[in-house]
């Protein structure tokens, strides 16, 4: 009887140990994202169209989509991969000078661990950007709207880099090599790689300080004027309920090639978010913008694009994958740089919602 007890134990050992065997998690997977929204600018713009340097949300008095994508992955100790294909009003604005299928694509690489012993690897393909807090993915932003640095300044970025995490995950280093300033190919008669670094300290799971660089050109060599661009940022959490988000971002680019002198400009961000309950938080965001040279927004006005900014959202979480927001943001600017009913104005108001599911 013991015997049979035993033989019986053993089996059901061997086949719960087979059994865990099978069931490893595999190296792929498929995740989405879907993000719809409504925009009412009550400058009530004729083509429906929202500010040039609006890249996200930027169809007014119409339900849109936003950014919507599939995406694939490959992980195992030593090699990774990833591709997202992607549609929405996001991708028609910031990838308009894309050509052809590269128009649709969220991210696209691929990379190898170089060290079995530390967490270095190298990477190559079409990216995230390695700049700010802000992503394209709404989701994950504490504010509904993107800030004006973040409209501009890159969402994604080609080339390729190398990363390392130090044993501890407090501390995180990259180097990028890129085709450009927001460019998958890069721009017509440019020789010149664009080159990129990024810092991320994290002394506690409560606070978070980055700095990302970039050095490179968007022009052709005929016309060549370097852009030297650094972004700073802090997050943190300072109660379980609370949380502050500080980020500024500082950039110059020749005045014309070979120049000496620069034009400059600058951007700092403060974003305030509250828990109210587990479903419920509001943020509120206080911005400034100053492109006096109209070297990332043009304006044609005697100021340049000198823009102050405030907004404040509530979101819902409805599920753990479903997340409702609204809204109210208003910009006033020291020119004329806003159109309302076909004329010049200083402010723009607005008000937004989404719904966000990640599946």
């Amino acid at each position: 009887m013991k015997t049979i007890i035993l033989i019986f134990l053993l089996t059901s050992f061997s086949m719960l140990c087979f059994s865990q065997e099978e069931e490893k998690p595999s190296p792929f997977t498929v995740s989405g994202y879907l993000e719809t929204y409504y925009v009412y600018d009550f400058n009530k713009p004729a083509d429906n169209t929202r500010p040039s340097f609006v890249y996200s949300y930027n169809r007014h008095n119409e339900v849109n989509l936003n950014l919507g994508f599939i995406k694939g992955s490959y992980n195992t100790d030593n090699v990774r991969a990833n591709l997202a294909l992607m549609t929405g009003t996001y991708a028609n604005a910031n990838l308009a000078s894309e050509p052809g299928v590269l128009k649709n694509i969220y991210e696209a690489n691929a990379g190898v661990k170089l060290s079995a012993r530390k967490n270095l690897w190298v990477d190559a393909g079409i990216f995230a950007s390695h700049i700010g807090f802000e992503s394209a993915v709404g989701k994950d932003c504490w504010s509904l709207t993107r800030s004006i640095l973040a409209d501009n300044t890159p969402y994604y970025e080609a080339g390729a880099k190398i990363s390392y995490t130090t044993d501890n995950g407090k501390w995180f280093f990259s180097g990028l090599v890129l085709n450009g300033w927001q460019r998958i190919q890069r721009v017509s008669g440019n020789s010149l790689p664009s080159f990129g670094t990024q810092i991320t300290f994290k002394p506690s799971s409560t606070m978070t300080l980055n700095s990302s660089s970039f050095i490179g050109t968007d022009k052709p060599d005929s016309a060549r004027q370097m852009r030297y661009f650094h972004n700073f940022y802090g997050t943190f959490q300072v109660t379980e309920a609370f949380g502050l988000i500080v980020g500024f971002d500082y950039g110059v680019e020749e005045k014309s090639p070979e120049s000496s002198s620069t034009n400059a400009w600058y951007s700092p961000v403060v974003i305030a978010r509250l828990a109210l309950s587990k479903k419920v938080t509001v943020a509120a965001r206080g911005e400034y913008y100053s492109d006096g040279n109209g070297v990332i927004i043009a304006t044609g006005t005697p100021h340049g694009f000198k823009t102050a900014g405030a907004s404040a959202n509530l979101d819902y979480q409805i599920a753990p994958n479903a997340l409702w927001r609204i809204e109210v943001r208003h910009l006033n600017s020291k020119d004329e740089v806003f159109t309302k009913e076909q004329r010049a104005t200083k402010n723009d108001t607005f008000v937004s919602t989404a719904l966000a599911i990640s599946f």
